[in-house]
C-alpha cells in the first residue's frame, strides 16, 4: 500500500492512498472541516470517477466503521504489554462538574500524568479528543496510565 500526502494552498491537504490491487482513493480535508471521498479512474489515476463530500460528522462515522472503534482493543493489548500501564472507561454522570465542560478544564494530564485518550459517546468512539471537546452526561471517558492515576482521573471527574 502507498499513501500520499499533499498540501493543497488555500484548501487543505489531500491524502491518496493505491491499494494492493491498484485502485486509488483520496480523502481531501478541507480546512473547514469537510472531507471529501475521491475515488480515481484505474485506468487514468488522473482523473476522479466519483466524489463524497462529507461532512465532519460524516466522515468520523465512516472512520468508526472502518476501524477507529479498535483504539479500545489497542488498548487492551498495550496493557497487557506494559506493566503498570492501567486503562479505564469513567463515566461522565449526571452532575458530574465535568458535564457540558470541555476536556482541557479538567487538566487531567498536568494534575494526574494520566491521559484521556478517547471519549465513548453513544456507543461511537472519539479518539483522541481536543481540549475543547465538551463532555455530555453518559460519555464515558478512556483514560489511560498508572492505578494511581486513573483512579485520580475519576476523582476529578466526580468531585472536580
Amino acid at each position: 500500500m502507498d499513501l500520499e500526502r499533499t498540501k493543497l494552498p488555500g484548501i487543505g491537504l489531500q491524502h491518496v492512498m493505491t491499494t494492493a490491487r491498484g485502485r486509488q482513493l483520496g480523502v481531501i480535508s478541507h480546512r473547514t472541516g469537510r472531507r471529501d471521498l475521491v475515488v480515481y479512474d484505474k485506468e487514468d489515476p488522473d482523473s476522479c470517477i466519483a466524489t463524497v463530500a462529507l461532512t465532519v460528522e460524516e466522515a468520523n462515522a465512516i472512520a468508526e466503521l472502518l476501524g477507529t472503534g479498535r483504539v479500545l482493543e489497542h488498548l487492551a493489548e498495550l496493557q497487557r504489554q506494559v506493566g503498570g500501564l492501567n486503562t479505564e472507561q469513567l463515566p461522565i454522570t449526571p452532575g458530574s462538574p465535568y458535564d457540558g465542560r470541555p476536556l482541557g478544564d479538567t487538566r487531567a494530564r498536568t494534575r494526574t500524568s494520566a491521559s484521556i485518550v478517547a471519549v465513548v459517546r453513544d456507543k461511537r468512539i472519539i479518539p483522541s479528543p481536543t481540549p475543547d471537546f465538551t463532555f455530555t452526561a453518559g460519555d464515558y471517558v478512556v483514560v489511560v496510565g498508572t492505578t494511581e492515576g486513573t483512579t485520580a482521573v475519576a476523582r476529578i471527574l466526580t468531585d472536580g
